[in-house]
């Protein structure tokens, strides 16, 4: 055996292959730098390919900033569109244009940037080549032939939507600035990003519309609804006051035709009576059931009248208080009405009640007073109303008080229920009532209700 056979000569090891190292296609410097191999003359390569490498990184960033500004409105995305692809090419001039009938929702239909970066505005002013690319770009004719000398620094990219051109950019670049395939790749992920963009922008102002617009019908329909509830409730009202009128004329009608006859019928006899009795005090006795006749008729007719006047439902306060002086006065009682201050007007409810409180007060005049002369005055002053009753004659402010303290504690009884009635009115009305001397020498009755407006003193 020879030496050479027992002693084997030690290979020198292969260089690592990248085949070895795991089975990649290309060896590991390859695959970090992007360079075929380290020497120094490909030093420019990888200049030039890192320079790329950050023109794309910054040019997605702008692409970013532009397609986030879809919540400004298509106006605001489409000018941050074209900003972003002037920056990327250095370009002098910039234009992007929408095809005429193409997302017709946006604004503006193009876009023309000028050196750095000035819009222009009046197409007019601009170079004819560029005012030639935007018409032809609303036109969808985005295919131009040029020279081979313009291609490396002019650019088309169509802007594509679901298979269809709906606009495009146009861009010419400074003579150092060569248009090369990065940035086509750059240029056309922008049109395509700027299309879906539009389209979002497009169905958010649209969504926006469309909900201002149901906002506005829903604002209409509450308007509506409340039209139409106020107006049930004017018909409910309506309703009502047509059955209440309803039965206080029929009430009226069977006070007419039955109770007020046989008042009168009973008149009559009490004259046939009279004509042939001879004692005396039996006629007084009569004279005075005639009276109470008389006065009873006059009673029903009046109310027969408040009953058919429909609760004067048009009349202000002082107008119902100058007619109640007028209907059915017995002959020998004068009544006067006056107003004071200016006439402020009142809740319907306690207008009506301040009017039955008068009617009750010229009642009692009329019937238990023995005046000739009564004097209704209402005042408006002082953030209150005063409703006073004044007449003549004989009944006595501390008796009157007297008798309505005894009918409040004996509870709804039929006597002096016109008394507490009056007292149960005013307290409704927040007010007060009063008994007391009259001017004229007999009792008033007074009645103060709050109106809110402060004014002058009441006299």
């Amino acid at each position: 055996m020879t030496a050479a056979a027992r002693f084997p000569r030690r290979r020198t090891p292969a260089p690592l292959s990248s085949t070895a190292a795991g089975g990649r296609g290309r060896p590991d410097l390859d695959q970090l730098t992007g360079l075929r191999t380290g020497k120094p003359s490909f030093y420019p390569e990888y200049r030039e390919g890192a320079e790329r490498l950050r023109r794309v990184i910054v040019a997605l960033d702008r692409i970013s900033a532009a397609l986030v500004r879809t919540m400004e409105g298509s106006e605001a995305l489409v000018r941050a569109v074209a900003d972003a692809a002037a920056d990327h090419l250095s370009a002098d001039w910039v234009v992007l244009g929408l095809v005429d009938g193409e997302l017709p929702d946006a604004a503006p239909r193009h876009i023309v940037l000028g050196p750095d970066g000035v819009e222009w505005g009046d197409l007019a002013s601009v170079p004819e080549r560029v005012r030639r690319h935007v018409e032809r770009l609303h036109a969808g004719d985005g295919h131009h032939q040029h020279d081979d000398g313009s291609r490396p620094r002019h650019l088309h990219v169509p802007i594509r939507l679901d298979g269809r051109t709906v606009g495009g950019f146009v861009a010419w670049t400074p003579p150092e600035r060569h248009i090369d395939d990065t940035d086509h790749s750059v240029l056309r992920i922008l049109a395509g990003q700027t299309a879906s963009a539009l389209q979002n922008c497009a169905l958010l102002e649209r969504a926006e519309r469309l909900h201002a617009r149901t906002a506005a019908q829903a604002e209409d329909l509450r308007v509506r609804n409340d039209e139409l509830m106020l107006t049930q409730q004017a018909l409910g009202a309506a309703r009502q006051r047509e059955v209440l009128d309803n039965e206080r004329h029929r009430i009226a009608r069977e006070l007419h035709d039955s109770v007020t006859q046989y008042a009168l019928s009973a008149g009559m006899h009490i004259e046939l009576c009279r004509s042939e009795v001879a004692d005396p005090d039996l006629l007084h006795h009569l004279d005075i059931a005639k009276d109470l006749t008389r006065r009873a008729v006059e009673q029903l007719r009046s109310a027969i009248y408040a009953l058919n006047d429909d609760d004067h439902a048009d009349k202000d306060l002082p107008s119902m208080l100058r007619q109640l002086s007028t209907v059915h006065m017995p002959d020998e009682l004068r009544v006067e009405v006056t107003i004071g201050g200016t006439p402020v007007p009142l809740p319907h409810e306690h207008e009506q009640s301040l009017f039955r409180i008068a009617g009750e007060a010229l009642f009692n005049t009329a019937m238990h007073a023995s005046a000739s002369r009564a004097v209704v005055r209402l005042a408006y002053a002082d953030g209150r109303a005063r409703l006073s009753i004044s007449d003549d004659g004989g009944a006595s402010p501390d008796q009157i008080r007297r008798t309505l303290r005894a009918a409040s504690v004996r509870g709804p009884s039929g006597e002096h229920r016109g008394l507490v009635n009056m007292d149960a009115r005013a307290r409704e009305m927040g007010g007060t009532l009063r008994f007391r001397r009259s001017r004229i020498g007999g009792l008033q009755v007074q009645v103060d209700v709050p109106i809110g407006a402060p004014g002058k003193e009441l006299g």
